[in-house]
C-alpha cells in the first residue's frame, strides 16, 4: 500500500441554482487533479446545488436535476481521481444535507451532515432531515472521516470517526465570512485535532449569494494543530497537498500559506465581491445610483466602481434648492477621480408638481418631514425609472446606523435592487473610506490613489433636505450613536447596562424606540453583503409590531 495520498483542494464560487454550470466546474477541478497526479478532488458543501438554497431544495424537479448531474459527473470522472463533492440528496424518503464520494463511475459513498445548523442565517433543521454520524470512506491508501462544517465544530462527530478507524479529517464547508470568523474556525479545527490526534483539511467555499458572502481561507493542520496549508481569502483556488504516511501516522507536507489580510481590507473586499457576484450572477452588468456629494454614495460609487469597473457605473445627482454648491462638487469630483458617468437632473420641477397637486390637501397644515420626503421619493422615482429603461441595477446607499434608527425614506433613498454599505456602520463608512484612499490591490478594478475626496469624508453628514441640515440634529453623534447601537443590536445589552456605563438614559431609550418601530422598513430594505454575525436580515429577525420596551 502506498505511503503518499496527494489531494486536489478546490476552493471555489458556485452558482446557486446553476447545476450544469456548477457541475463543469466540478468537472474541470477533476481534470486538473488528473493532471497533477491527484488521488482525490474535494469541492466544498453543498457546491453541486450551490449554497444556501433556501426553501427551493424541497423543489422534486431540482432535487431530480441534482441526482442526474451528480450520476453523470461519476460517470464522467470514472478514470481517474475520486471526487468529494457537497449536494443535498434523497435518501430513505428524506432529505439531507451530503458529501458525496464518487469513484470508479458510481456514488459509492454518501455522508449525510449530522449536526444542523439553525442560528444566525442558517435555518437547517427547517429544510433537512439530520443524518446518522458516517464512519471513514476509504480513498486509495488512506481511511477519511468527513464532518460537514457544522459537524466540525463539536467533537462527537470527529471522536466517532477517528475511533472508527479515519486516519485523515476532510471537512466540506459553506461557512459564511462574518469579522474575525478565521480566527474561530481556526480554533474549533485546533480542537478536532488535537482531541483526535489527526491531521485536518479545512475546506470552504468562495463567493457571494445574496446576503452570504462565503470568503474561502481554506487551511490544512497536521496533528498539534501546525498550519500546514493556508488558500488564499475571497478568491478562488486549487491546491493540491501530498500526505505522507511515517510511523506516527500521516502528514501533510508543508505548502504555500497565503497572507490573510486585516478586518478592513476583508470587509472592503466582502463587499467587492458581494456586489459583484450578486451583479454576475443575477446577469447584470451595470449600475446606477443616486450620487448626493455625501461619504455613503461616494463609498457605494467605489465599491462598484472596484466591482466592475468605473464604465459601467452611472451616478446621479439629483439637486435641489437644499443641495449645497459643495455637494455638486464634490460629487463631481468623486466621479472625475473615478472615471465613472456623472449626470445631473434637478427635482425642483417634479417637486413642484408633487406639491401642487397636494397643496389643497395639506391646506392649513405645517411643513414637516412630509415634504423631506417627497423629495427623496423624487429623487427614489427618477432613478427607478433610469434603471428600468437602461437594465442598470439601482444601488441604494444607506449605512447600517441610518437603517437601524430609520434615518431612510421607503421608496426614496432605500429604493433599489443591492445595498453594498447594509452592515456597515457610519463610523466603519468613514474609516473605509479612509482605507480605501491609502490602499490599493490587484483585484479592485476601480483606480489607486486617493478616490474619496477629502473634503466628503471631512464635512459633517447632512440629507440636505432641509436649509442648514445635519444628522446630528436630530441623531446623537455617529460614534456616540454606533456604540449604542452595537451595545443593544450586537451584544443584546440592556439599556441599564448602557446607562451604568455612563450613557444619557433618554438618548438610550430613544435610540431602542428608534430601532424598534423602524423594523418595518428593513424587511422591504435591499440586500446586501453581510459583514457582522448580527447583520439587518437574516441575523435579526424581530416582530414589526411590537410594544415591548426594556425597562431594566
Amino acid at each position: 500500500m502506498s505511503d503518499r495520498f496527494r489531494l486536489t483542494l478546490a476552493q471555489l464560487n458556485p452558482t446557486l441554482g446553476d447545476i450544469p454550470g456548477n457541475a463543469a466546474k466540478a468537472r474541470d477541478a477533476w481534470d486538473q487533479a488528473k493532471s497533477a497526479g491527484a488521488d482525490m478532488v474535494a469541492l466544498p458543501e453543498m457546491f453541486l446545488s450551490g449554497y444556501q438554497t433556501q426553501d427551493l431544495v424541497w423543489r422534486p424537479a431540482f432535487q431530480a436535476d441534482l441526482r442526474d448531474a451528480l450520476e453523470t459527473l461519476a460517470h464522467d470522472c470514472a478514470e481517474g481521481p475520486i471526487m468529494g463533492i457537497g449536494v443535498p440528496l434523497v435518501q430513505d424518503g428524506a432529505l439531507f444535507n451530503c458529501w458525496a464520494i464518487l469513484s470508479g463511475g458510481r456514488i459509492s459513498a454518501v455522508i449525510r451532515k449530522h449536526h444542523l445548523p439553525n442560528t444566525s442565517v442558517f435555518d437547517e433543521k427547517r429544510l433537512f432531515s439530520s443524518g446518522e454520524i458516517s464512519g471513514p470512506y476509504r480513498a486509495g491508501p488512506i481511511r477519511i472521516g468527513s464532518p460537514i462544517c457544522e459537524d466540525a465544530w463539536l467533537e462527537d462527530v470527529a471522536e466517532a470517526q477517528a475511533e472508527s478507524g479515519a486516519e485523515l479529517l476532510l471537512v466540506p464547508n459553506g461557512s459564511p465570512y462574518a469579522r474575525a470568523r478565521y480566527d474561530t474556525r481556526m480554533t474549533h479545527m485546533v480542537a478536532r485535532v488535537v482531541e483526535t490526534g489527526l491531521p485536518l483539511i479545512y475546506l470552504n467555499l468562495v463567493g457571494g449569494q445574496d446576503d452570504q458572502i462565503f470568503d474561502g481561507a481554506s487551511f490544512v493542520l497536521n496533528p498539534g494543530g501546525q498550519l500546514a496549508l493556508q488558500l488564499p481569502a475571497h478568491e478562488e483556488a486549487l491546491a493540491t497537498v501530498d500526505f505522507i504516511r511515517g510511523l506516527d501516522g500521516w502528514r501533510a507536507e508543508p505548502g504555500a500559506r497565503a497572507h490573510l489580510p486585516d478586518t478592513w481590507e476583508q470587509d472592503y473586499r466582502a463587499m467587492v465581491v458581494g456586489l459583484g457576484d450578486y451583479l454576475r450572477k443575477s446577469g447584470f452588468s451595470k449600475v446606477v445610483l443616486g450620487l448626493s456629494g455625501g461619504i455613503d454614495s461616494a463609498l457605494v460609487a467605489v465599491i462598484a466602481a472596484d466591482a466592475i469597473g468605473a464604465e459601467n457605473v452611472h451616478c446621479v445627482m439629483l439637486p435641489s434648492e437644499y443641495t449645497s454648491p459643495h455637494s455638486l462638487e464634490d460629487a463631481a469630483d468623486l466621479a472625475r477621480r473615478l472615471g465613472c458617468k456623472l449626470d445631473e437632473i434637478s427635482i425642483e420641477g417634479p417637486r413642484a408638481a408633487v406639491e401642487g397637486a397636494l397643496g389643497p390637501l395639506f391646506a392649513g397644515l405645517d411643513a414637516d418631514v412630509t415634504e423631506e420626503n417627497i423629495q427623496s421619493r423624487i429623487r427614489g422615482t427618477l432613478l427607478m425609472a433610469l434603471s428600468n429603461k437602461t437594465g442598470a441595477l439601482l444601488l441604494t446607499t444607506g449605512n447600517k446606523s441610518e437603517l437601524a434608527v430609520g434615518y431612510a425614506t421607503i421608496y426614496g433613498d432605500m429604493n433599489g435592487g443591492y445595498n453594498p454599505i447594509k452592515d456597515l456602520y457610519k463610523t466603519r463608512v468613514f474609516e473605509t473610506c479612509r482605507w480605501r484612499n491609502a490602499n490599493h490591490r490587484d483585484w479592485m478594478a476601480g483606480p489607486a490613489g486617493e478616490v474619496v475626496p477629502a473634503r466628503i469624508i471631512d464635512k459633517p453628514p447632512s440629507a440636505e433636505l432641509r436649509a442648514d441640515q445635519r444628522d446630528d440634529d436630530s441623531l446623537p453623534p455617529y460614534p456616540e450613536l454606533d456604540a449604542i447601537l452595537e451595545a443593544l443590536m450586537e451584544q443584546d445589552m440592556s439599556v441599564g447596562d448602557l446607562v451604568a456605563q455612563g450613557n444619557d438614559q433618554a438618548t438610550v431609550k430613544r435610540v431602542e424606540h428608534l430601532i424598534y418601530i423602524s423594523e418595518w422598513k428593513r424587511h422591504q430594505a435591499a440586500p446586501g453583503p453581510r459583514l457582522t454575525m448580527r447583520a439587518l436580515w437574516l441575523d435579526r429577525r424581530y416582530p414589526l409590531v411590537n410594544r415591548w420596551r426594556d425597562t431594566r
